[in-house]
């Protein structure tokens, strides 16, 4: 019963909350899916206007991958959706193929969430969400900066109603030098005026004073976006803002998202398959990071493999309902945890919500300004824009802020998914770099002690017929050479050296071309009545080296402990005599 409890679990994770959900739950639920979705409507349709696709797909995004990641989810409170990034991504993987919103552009992009689906789906099957591990946490960071500044100016066209291209930021500058005595003023105006509802009002309604008043605003500040959508509407509609050129949404198609299979073309495929790639990398990277920084506020566990599934599966729903990708929603996910989400139900009843709106209220905003849906945009993605990481990663490690500087400049200056590629290949140059060039300490004995530093930092006890050596990385075919060089040259001014101790405390791995310059050094060193030793070597390591060669020809002996080493082959620095400690 127990087992079949467990695969039902692993199957359908919704199972462990659905069997426990209670009226007080579904009370706190309802708040924060009315909450949500009062950003989500403005924000969906924006974020599809970004992805060059009708305002609403952005509804059609937030129906069934919702319902299906409340299902298949390990998270409980992660909003899944579009968002801005993967919208941008969405954009710049679609723009040189096909022209931005013709049919054959919008059946290209159903076609590329189903691809994401599907790579983050086999990803999820085959157990690789360990995969997440290998992009580095300040490359991530600064593709989401670069990325939000591409944003930021792309939205800019709306703003001034004049076709400007921001694919990078150059390309961004030329053309609005080529457009500025185009520039639409009233638009200009109107969008500037939103942007600066949508700073000031939540601080004026955050305000003591207003507060005080009419008590917790919490609700009327995260529902300000659907509010400026409303006055937006109204004052064009009465101040008969179009005659002056103002831009609105148009008319949107009302009803239930069509479901259709994307058309299957295998060349396009290949052609979007790099794409699709990047989406979907940086897809599980942005909704798991996310799910945990909830997850560890509500003490919650995630199955990086299970999310990998869930989000496959959600990106397969909005292929074949109308879509476009979706992940994580950062800003939508932080005010569902702050709203009362208590279970993954709050995202079934935001979908629900969102299909009402698709098929009674989707009229309500055909005369929806652009330059709102831009300045909600511009507003929410900016926050994002912040230099500081980047300073703080020079700071603290110059490879690390490299890899930032290289990832940022690479979106930036040529597009976003080259930047990203150039990113990762930056981390994994620099990161073998590093190992290439690994730490490597002579060691000596802190008195009254059994603990050995670096004779640089530390005042320790040496003996000149005794070299402690320790290399803080495992050993391999990228170091080898290195640390034999360092050796040779801590040998060549030791007249009086008889025994080289490695301490192998940092060493977790030692590959067959290390091992093979081990027993090298082991010989040469055997040449000039050197003996080779080994301290603290690792479990692991110790079960390789026994298959190999290097134990049966060694000079020396494999001690426990450093410490040991030193008392049985340096007795002079104690006052009595040491014992065999050897293994």
């Amino acid at each position: 019963m127990s087992n079949s409890k467990s695969k039902l679990l692993q199957l359908l994770p919704a199972w462990s909350w659905l069997s426990h959900y209670s009226p007080v739950k579904f009370k706190s639920d309802v708040l924060a899916s009315l909450i949500v979705v009062a950003m989500l409507v403005p924000q969906g349709m924006a974020y599809a206007m970004l992805a060059g696709l009708p305002p609403i797909m952005g509804l059609y995004a937030s129906i069934l991958p919702m319902i299906l990641y409340a299902m298949l989810g390990s998270s409980s409170t992660l909003s899944i959706g579009p968002v801005a990034i993967i919208s941008m991504m969405t954009f710049a993987t679609l723009n040189p193929l096909f022209e931005v919103g013709s049919p054959v552009y919008i059946e290209a992009a159903t076609l590329l969430a189903l691809m994401v689906g599907i790579i983050s789906l086999l990803l999820g099957l085959m157990r690789f969400g360990f995969l997440i591990q290998l992009i580095s946490h300040p490359v991530i960071q600064s593709f989401i900066i670069a990325s939000a500044l591409l944003i930021a100016v792309g939205q800019f066209k709306f703003l001034v109603d004049v076709p400007l291209q921001a694919n990078n930021l150059q390309q961004f500058v030329f053309s609005l030098l080529e457009y500025l005595h185009l520039i639409h003023w009233p638009s200009l105006v109107f969008g500037l005026l939103s942007i600066g509802l949508l700073i000031y009002l939540p601080k004026i309604l955050k305000s003591q004073a207003v507060q005080s008043r009419i008590g917790s605003t919490d609700f009327l500040v995260r529902a300000v976006p659907l509010m400026l959508v409303a006055l937006g509407i109204l004052a064009v509609v009465y101040l008969n803002l179009q005659t002056q050129g103002i831009k609105t949404v148009g008319a949107i198609p009302s009803g239930f998202p069509p479901l259709s299979f994307p058309h299957w073309n295998w060349d396009l495929v290949l052609t979007l398959l790099p794409g699709a790639t990047m989406i979907a990398m940086i897809s599980f990277v942005e909704s798991l990071s996310i799910a945990q920084a909830t997850a560890l506020q509500q003490r919650s566990q995630l199955n990086s493999n299970q999310e990998l599934i869930a989000l496959g599966i959600a990106n397969i729903s909005a292929g074949v309902s109308s879509a476009f990708p979706v992940t994580g929603s950062l800003s939508r996910t932080v005010v569902n945890a702050d709203a009362g989400a208590r279970t993954p139900m709050a995202g079934v009843l935001s979908s629900l919500l969102i299909i009402l709106v698709s098929l009674f209220f989707t009229g309500f905003f055909e005369e929806l300004p652009l330059a709102i849906l831009a300045a909600t945009i511009i507003v929410s993605i900016w926050k994002l824009v912040d230099f500081q990481p980047f300073m703080n990663a020079w700071r603290y490690s110059k490879a690390d802020g490299i890899a930032m500087w290289v990832t940022f400049f690479g979106v930036v200056l040529i597009d976003i998914s080259t930047g990203l590629i150039i990113g990762i290949i930056s981390t994994f140059v620099l990161m073998l770099w590093r190992i290439s060039r690994p730490h490597i300490a002579v060691v000596g004995l802190i008195e009254g002690t059994q603990h050995f530093r670096n004779v640089q930092r530390h005042q320790v006890l040496t003996s000149d017929q005794v070299l402690s050596l320790r290399i803080d990385e495992n050993l391999s075919f990228l170091n080898a050479n290195a640390f034999k060089g360092f050796l040779i040259n801590a040998v060549s001014d030791k007249d009086q050296l008889k025994h080289v101790i490695l301490n192998c405390s940092s060493i977790s791995a030692i590959d067959l071309s290390a091992l093979e310059m081990l027993e090298d050094l082991n010989t040469e060193l055997s040449k000039l009545n050197i003996r080779l030793h080994f301290a603290e070597v690792k479990g692991p390591v110790m079960d390789r080296l026994q298959e190999s060669k290097l134990l049966k020809h060694l000079s020396g002996r494999i001690y426990l402990t450093h410490y040991q080493a030193i008392r049985d082959l340096s007795p002079d620095l104690f006052n009595d005599h040491s014992k065999d400690y050897s293994i």
